[in-house]
């Protein structure tokens, strides 16, 4: 059994863990931690994050949860015992062509590709749906209005 760690509450969340460790450092860990096919998928949906969205920012949120932003959160990797599972923040506002959300239809906000051991990915849909949540974060962030604006 692990030992809990305290962390100050941010609003943002963590941008550090123990030891100074950086989010993307975490990541790492938290993959190598697995040491199956999930660690295995969750690299997997890291590398093609990363390459849909180059300036994807990794976080590390809500006590151990890997999270991709780019004007606001992209998508979690959530990781359980039988899945690994892809959050998509406002997955209910994105076009999903070729119906990757399999989980969380239910909600009015987000939406969730539960990825289970064996499971191919369809890479360039995928990276849309990314390029699409982005666009999104980039396209509402345009249409906030700045503190020197706000009344």
């Amino acid at each position: 059994m692990k030992k809990a760690t305290s962390m100050k509450k941010r609003k943002s969340g963590p941008k550090e863990g123990k030891a100074g460790e950086s989010p993307s450092q975490l990541i790492d860990a938290r993959i190598k931690e697995l040491s199956d096919w999930r660690g295995e998928m969750l690299s997997r949906v890291r590398t093609l994050i990363n390459q849909a969205d180059p300036e994807v920012v990794e976080e590390w949120k809500w006590r151990g949860v890997p999270v991709w932003s780019h004007a606001g959160i992209i998508c979690t990797g959530e990781t359980y015992k039988s899945v690994v599972k892809m959050t998509f923040a406002k997955g209910a506002s994105l076009d999903d062509p070729s119906a990757l959300f399999n989980s969380s239809l239910e909600g009015n906000t987000r939406r969730a590709i539960d990825l289970h051991e064996g499971d191919k990915i369809n890479e360039k849909a995928l990276k849309a749906l990314i390029r699409a949540a982005v666009a999104l974060n980039t396209s509402l962030a345009a249409k906030r209005p700045t503190k020197l604006n706000a009344h």
